[in-house]
């Protein structure tokens, strides 16, 4: 009985939240999408017990990629082990699905499983062309998330509160957040088993985030 009062609580509050946002959006039509500013990556981001070794800025193809703000590759080295690390600056998502994302800025055919990490949140793994895979989006405000879903709960719940409201009212700030940091790492996945891989990245993919969620582009 608890479970059940709890269940139709949570869905009247995110009923109700969906039925505000959009009366909002209704009366304040330009609140959705305030311009972003520009944001550079960092040449480096120290990642423990791993050595960079290579750092680009890519250039994104606005014309055909509208949503892709900026991009950077970084790579690192460990005990004989390569990592990549592939981070975008995303703005104006209206569908977050990792998966998707891959599917359309790259050439990977993705296998993933979603996992979750407390303290962080959802990521997914896979392997591709040889290469064990990591991939998550890191939000404005909340833990990471893979799915569409997982993101939109996570918008709705985050940013919507009064503490945004004088920033959101003034155009400084989008009612709804919809921006991403995307970030994929990789590595060769040579013949380990799978889950080895994937607890060598998970370990990254930890201090990555702790690292890059304080850290995100200011609107």
């Amino acid at each position: 009985m608890y479970w059940k009062s709890f269940r139709i609580h949570f869905l009247t509050v995110i009923c109700g939240t969906g039925i505000l946002v959009s009366g909002i959006l209704i009366i304040f039509p330009n609140l959705g999408n305030p311009k972003n500013r520009a944001f550079s990556f960092p040449e480096a981001v120290a990642l423990p017990q791993w050595q960079l070794k290579s750092s680009r800025a890519v250039e994104p193809p606005t014309e055909k990629y509208q949503q892709l703000l900026s991009q950077r590759n970084y790579q690192y080295t460990k005990n004989g082990l390569t990592l990549d690390i592939e981070m975008r600056y995303l703005q104006n998502l209206y569908h977050a699905d990792v998966d998707a994302l891959m599917k359309k800025y790259t050439s990977i055919k993705p296998s993933t499983i979603v996992r979750y990490q407390a303290g962080i949140g959802y990521y997914g793994v896979g392997v591709d062309k040889q290469q064990a895979y990591l991939s998550a989006c890191i939000n404005p405000q909340g833990g990471s998330t893979f799915t569409h879903p997982q993101y939109r709960q996570n918008r709705y719940l985050k940013d919507i509160n009064f503490a945004r409201l004088i920033p959101v009212l003034l155009g400084q700030e989008a009612l709804i957040d919809k921006r991403c940091l995307w970030v994929y790492l990789s590595m060769p996945s040579g013949n380990a088993p799978p889950e080895s891989n994937y607890e060598i990245l998970k370990k990254a993919w930890v201090s990555w985030y702790q690292w890059w969620q304080p850290q995100f582009p200011k609107p």
